[in-house]
């Protein structure tokens, strides 16, 4: 089942003009997107949560700024992705090896098979790189897009989206994931 994430325009004018019921039609359209696409990148619910909120205070104070070009959705959710990203920054401390993350959980028991998808190898990422592919391959934006969101270079990016599409594969080949 597809939603569709079109809004009316009038909706989108009565929400410029200050218009509760419009802004709350508008929480209402696009809460479920905005939460998904933060639990994608956070992968917690409490701060998806969080992230759902400041995403509709900023579109409340800014909506008025909304040009119309391109869709609605393209707008919230660009805000929706930065936000997220800020709250990574924010939540992180690295030190120099921050690519190289470890895999604590236990070795599957003798005799039984490790197995993994795609969502098990994508929580091995650090939140980074998980971030970047997210973005990049399912979000669809661009290395310029992400480097701007992120505040990082274009050439971070890429390398960023290699290494963990590299990491990725190597999850899903050790035996369907799990560190032996």
């Amino acid at each position: 089942m597809t939603i569709s994430l079109a809004v009316p325009d009038v909706l989108i004018a009565r929400a410029k003009s200050g218009d509760v019921e419009a802004l709350e039609a508008l929480y209402r359209a696009f809460e479920t997107p905005v939460y998904n696409l933060a639990r994608r990148i956070l992968r917690n619910p409490e701060d998806a949560e969080d992230v759902l909120q400041e995403t509709f205070l900023e579109v409340v104070r800014s909506i008025r700024s909304y040009r119309g070009e391109g869709h609605l959705w393209g707008w919230i959710r660009r805000i929706a992705a930065s936000k997220a990203l800020m709250r990574i920054r924010r939540d992180q401390v690295r030190s120099e090896e921050a690519f190289d993350e470890e895999f604590t959980e236990g070795t599957p028991p003798i005799g039984v098979p490790a197995r993994i998808d795609l969502e098990r190898a994508m929580g091995r990422l650090s939140e980074t790189s998980r971030a970047v592919v997210w973005l990049h391959d399912v979000e669809g934006y661009t290395h310029e897009e992400i480097a701007e969101m992120m505040g990082k270079t274009v050439s971070f990016s890429k390398s960023q989206l290699a290494r963990a599409h590299t990491r990725l594969r190597s999850y899903l080949e050790e035996g369907e994931g799990i560190a032996r």
